[in-house]
């Protein structure tokens, strides 16, 4: 999750999860994560699937005093601030031999460790979306 202010600092957040397809695990943010934040919020979103399901909506929708959702359209890579981001790490681990999942992991996060703290790179990912967060 990227986060921006209009002069503030860009921020990022993040949480690794290793999805190994049990039955009920998390994939990524869903609305469980999203209640715990406070606001206000306004989320900027693609079209992944969880992203869509009914209980996400409702939790939207008897929220709406303090979180704001923007659809994005159904493919917008060069609109998802996410996606510049994920370009980042990919260029760093492309060439990654790993061993296993949990090796993956690690350098995921280690990258995206390196990421949060180079506001200029957050910022850099919103800056090329064209996408403004000026009133």
């Amino acid at each position: 999750m990227t986060c921006y202010k209009p002069g503030r600092r860009s921020r990022m957040f993040y949480s690794i999860r290793e999805y190994r397809g049990h039955k009920g695990e998390p994939k990524g943010i869903g609305w469980r994560d999203l209640r715990d934040l406070g606001g206000p919020i306004v989320l900027v979103w693609d079209n992944l699937r969880m992203h869509l399901v009914q209980p996400l909506r409702d939790f939207i929708d008897a929220h709406s005093d303090w979180l704001t959702v923007f659809q994005l359209p159904s493919y917008a890579p060069d609109l998802n601030l996410q996606e510049a981001i994920w370009s980042l790490v990919k260029c760093d681990i492309g060439n990654l031999d790993a061993a296993d999942l949990g090796q993956i992991t690690r350098a995921v996060n280690c990258r995206l460790k390196q990421i949060q703290y180079r506001p200029d790179l957050v910022h850099g990912c919103q800056t090329g979306t064209g996408l403004s967060t000026d009133g």
